[in-house]
């Protein structure tokens, strides 16, 4: 018995290290971001087809996002074509361009893009092409830092069959 409390003494020494500096820049160890990488919101590019590339950055599969972002000068008069997963619910003209707010259901995981067709309520048959990609995170890899201009606004149930109520018989 004597030999069993002597073991349960805490120990007081702990290992320190030095903090170290950062590595000067151009070093191996230095890591820099383009300029471009440091951006925290929503991207809007148009291709060379015309249409507009959106890039939204990571969602989370089976949540709902508003995103909203702004194209550039388009004029007024748009309405949208029905889309999916894509719901268009409002397009706003602004001396810079046209904003659009929609909301958007991520289905599944992986890089994804949904189309949104933009065409003019005159009816000339122009029509403005809008691809929305998204990086879409499976369940159990957390929570995404969303970029300015979008917001989760809630989840889709899905059926788990762990969460169930039903219990078959053995």
């Amino acid at each position: 018995m004597a030999a069993a409390s002597r073991g349960t003494k805490a120990k007081g020494g702990g290992v320190r290290f030095a903090p170290s500096p950062p590595p000067p820049e151009g070093t191996p160890g230095h890591v820099r971001f383009e300029q471009s990488l440091r951006d925290s919101a929503v991207t809007v590019t148009r291709e060379r087809d015309g249409s507009f590339l959106v890039k939204v950055g990571f969602l989370k599969i089976l949540h709902r996002y508003e995103l909203c972002f702004l194209l550039p000068a388009l004029g007024g008069g748009l309405c949208a074509l029905p889309s999916p997963h894509l719901r268009v619910s409002s397009i706003t003209p602004l001396p810079e361009g046209v904003r659009v707010r929609c909301e958007y259901t991520a289905p599944r995981e992986g890089v994804l893009r949904e189309e949104v067709v933009l065409a003019r309520e005159a009816g000339d048959g122009a029509t403005i092409r809008v691809v929305v990609q998204a990086r879409v995170m499976d369940r159990h890899h957390g929570t995404p830092m969303l970029l300015d201009g979008v917001r989760c606004i809630g989840t889709e149930l899905e059926y788990d069959s762990e969460h169930s109520d039903w219990h078959g018989f053995d």
